[in-house]
């Protein structure tokens, strides 16, 4: 389904003026590392060192924001059990698998295109 400019502007108002809850959102899951942790979390249920090892190069502090982030947005759920040593995993809500699966075709073609338009392979 395609869907033009102007029946999300019908929808959802300006998306273009500052302030819109659209540009809020498109912040979050657009981001360099938000992408790639909804990305790692697509294939299941993950733990902290297991998501850090899957986006590699994210600092701890930064995968930290990222999931609150995307916690505060509903897109991600965190559990913790009581063990010890404490377990605590991450993974998609309805909603961020929802987002996933239209974002997945974004990122097939981004891999697909990316050596042609950086110059160097993929």
């Amino acid at each position: 389904m395609t869907v033009s400019l102007a029946q999300i502007r019908e929808r959802s108002g300006e998306v273009f003026l500052e302030g819109c809850p659209t540009r809020v959102v498109l912040d979050h899951i657009m981001s360099k590392w938000g992408v790639l942790v909804l990305l790692a979390l697509t294939d299941g249920t993950l733990r902290w060192g297991e998501l850090r090892r899957e986006v590699e190069g994210i600092s701890e502090k930064m995968l930290a924001s990222t999931l609150r982030t995307l916690e505060a947005d509903g897109l991600v759920v965190r559990t913790s059990y009581p063990e010890v040593p404490p377990r605590v995993e991450y993974a998609l809500t309805d909603l961020g698998r929802e987002l996933m699966e239209r974002m997945l075709p974004l990122v097939d073609w981004v891999a697909e295109h990316a050596g042609t338009i950086t110059g160097r392979p993929a």
